[in-house]
C-alpha cells in the first residue's frame, strides 16, 4: 500500500467519521429518498464505537421485528455477521436475510424469507474497516479472532444499552462463511467475559449460529478432493493431484506457516476452479456467480449514502482487500475448541447449502467428527430426518442436546439468497425450538430408540 493511499485512506475515514458519529443511536436524523425509501430504512443505524480511546467504530444496521409473537423485551435479537474476512455484513442485508433486497434495477423489494419477520435483526461491518465501518489507522484492524471478538464485544454492549428494552432480550449470533470462526470467537467470548461480570452487565448469549462456515481448516481443506470426486466434477488422477496440494496446506499449517498455509488453500481452490470449469465453487449448479456486486453498486450512490447518514465521498467496498491482508495470517487458524466450549454451555446451529463446494456438507462433516464433546457419538448416530417447509422438502436436520445440523436442499453458499422462506423457517424453529428442532422430538427419538 503507497503512502499516498494510506493518507487518502485515513483523511477519508476521519471525514467519515466526523460527519457521521452523531447518528450512531438513531436513524432519525437520516433522510429517505426515491431510492431508498422510508419504509426501508433500518429501525437504528450508525455507529458504535471500540474503545473509549479510538475514534474506529462498527457501522451497524438494526431492523426490529415485523411481527412477534412475544412481548419486545423478550424478542430474541438476531445478530449477522459476514464472511471474507473484509466483506460487509450489508451483502447479508440486502442480497440475503434483511427485509429488503436489491434488484438488478437497483432498486429495493420486500424479501419474502427475512429473518426479522418475527426478531430482531442487527448487521454489523466486521472486522473495523469493513464495509462502512470505520479503522482510524490500519494498525487497529484486527489480526486475529480475539481481537475481533473484542471489538464485537464493545460494539454489542453498546448496541444493548442504546434501549432499556433491549437489556433482557436473547441475543443469537450468526454469521456465514469466514463467519465460521467470528461466531464461535464473540460466542466463546462473551461466555468468557459473562463469568467475571455483574449479571446488569453480562450479554445475553442464547445460542449461536454458522452457516457454510470455514471453523477448522486443517480438517476442512483436505475434503475438497474427495468431494468434487464424488460429484462427479473431477476424474481420479485429478483427485490425486488436489490432494497432494491438500497435504501441503496442512503441512504448512503443522508448521505454523500461517500465511503460506493461506496460500496453499488457496491454491487448491485455484485448482479445483480450474478443472471444473465452474462459473462458482459457491454453489456448484449456477451457471453464472452470485450478483453481490448489486450490494456495492446500490450503497455507492450518493442518495442511499445520504439515507443511511454517511458521507457521500465514502467509497463503499463489499469486501475490503486491506483487512483481507491484515487478516491473512489467521485464515487457517482453528475456532474448534471455541464451538466446543459453547455447545456445552448453550446451543449451537451448524447449517449448510447442498451445492456449497468451499464451506458446504461435507467441509463441515469432517470437522464435526473430530469434535472432542461428550455428545459427538450421540450426535453422529441420531436420525437425520427430513426436513419440510411448506409440505415440501426443505432438508435434513440432525440434532442432539444442544448440537443441531442442518443440510438445506437447493442452495449454495449464500444460502438465504437461493432458499430465503426455507432459511427463515429454519432460523426461527431453531430459536423458538419448534417442529423438528423441538427438544421433546428428541426425547421421543430416544425413547423409541431404548424401545427398539
Amino acid at each position: 500500500m503507497t503512502s499516498l493511499f494510506m493518507k487518502t485512506l485515513i483523511f477519508i475515514f476521519f471525514c467519515f467519521f466526523l460527519s457521521n458519529f452523531s447518528v450512531s443511536a438513531s436513524s432519525s436524523a437520516s433522510k429517505s429518498t426515491n431510492v431508498f425509501p422510508k419504509r426501508a430504512l433500518p429501525t437504528k443505524h450508525g455507529y458504535l464505537p471500540i474503545s473509549p480511546t479510538s475514534t474506529s467504530a462498527i457501522f451497524y444496521a438494526f431492523y426490529e421485528a415485523q411481527n412477534s409473537t412475544l412481548p419486545l423485551s423478550q424478542t430474541p435479537l438476531l445478530i449477522w455477521l459476514q464472511g471474507g474476512p473484509g466483506c460487509s455484513s450489508m451483502l447479508g442485508n440486502l442480497y440475503e436475510l434483511g427485509p429488503w433486497r436489491v434488484t438488478k434495477s437497483l432498486t429495493l423489494q420486500p424479501n419474502p424469507g427475512a429473518w426479522n419477520r418475527i426478531f430482531g435483526l442487527l448487521f454489523l461491518d466486521n472486522p473495523i474497516g469493513s464495509g462502512f465501518s470505520v479503522a482510524s489507522t490500519t494498525a487497529e484492524i484486527p489480526k486475529d479472532q480475539n481481537t475481533v471478538a473484542k471489538h464485537l464485544f464493545a460494539a454489542i454492549t453498546k448496541f444493548v444499552q442504546l434501549d432499556p428494552a433491549f437489556k433482557n432480550r436473547p441475543i443469537y449470533i450468526t454469521g456465514e462463511s469466514y463467519a465460521g470462526k467470528y461466531v464461535p470467537a464473540i460466542g466463546y467470548y462473551i461466555l468468557k467475559k459473562n463469568a467475571n461480570l455483574k449479571v446488569s452487565e453480562r450479554v445475553n448469549l442464547a445460542g449461536v449460529a454458522i452457516g457454510d462456515g470455514l471453523t477448522d481448516p486443517e480438517t476442512q481443506v483436505v475434503s475438497h478432493a474427495l468431494n468434487a470426486y464424488y460429484v462427479g466434477l473431477i476424474n481420479e488422477r485429478q483427485k490425486n493431484e488436489l490432494e497432494k496440494a491438500q497435504l501441503e496446506a496442512v503441512r504448512l499449517v503443522q508448521m505454523g506457516n500461517w500465511s503460506e498455509a493461506t496460500d496453499a488453500r488457496n491454491k487448491v481452490l485455484k485448482m479445483l476452479q480450474n478443472m471444473t470449469g465452474l462459473a462458482t465453487l459457491y454453489d456448484y449448479t449456477k451457471k453464472a456467480p452470485y450478483e453481490d456486486d448489486l450490494v456495492e453498486k446500490f450503497l455507492n450512490i450518493a442518495e442511499v449514502k445520504r439515507a443511511l447518514g454517511v458521507n457521500e465521498s465514502f467509497v463503499y467496498e463489499i469486501c475490503s482487500d486491506v483487512v483481507g491482508d491484515i487478516l491473512h495470517a489467521d485464515v487457517m487458524k482453528s475456532v474448534k475448541y471455541m464451538v466446543e466450549y459453547l455447545v456445552r454451555t448453550s446451543k449451537v446451529l451448524l447449517y449448510q447449502g447442498q451445492y456449497d463446494l468451499r464451506d458446504g456438507v461435507v467441509q463441515t462433516e469432517v470437522w464435526v467428527k473430530t469434535m472432542k464433546w461428550e455428545g459427538i457419538v450421540e450426535f453422529l448416530n441420531a436420525e437425520r430426518k427430513i426436513w419440510k417447509v411448506n409440505g415440501e422438502v426443505a432438508g435434513y436436520v440432525q440434532k442432539w442436546n444442544s448440537l443441531t445440523n442442518v443440510v438445506v436442499s437447493g442452495a449454495g453458499h449464500l444460502l438465504p439468497t437461493d432458499q430465503a422462506v426455507n432459511s427463515q423457517a429454519m432460523i426461527e424453529d431453531w430459536v423458538l425450538e419448534k417442529g423438528l428442532f423441538n427438544v421433546q422430538n428428541e426425547k421421543v427419538s430416544k425413547k423409541s430408540m431404548f424401545v427398539m
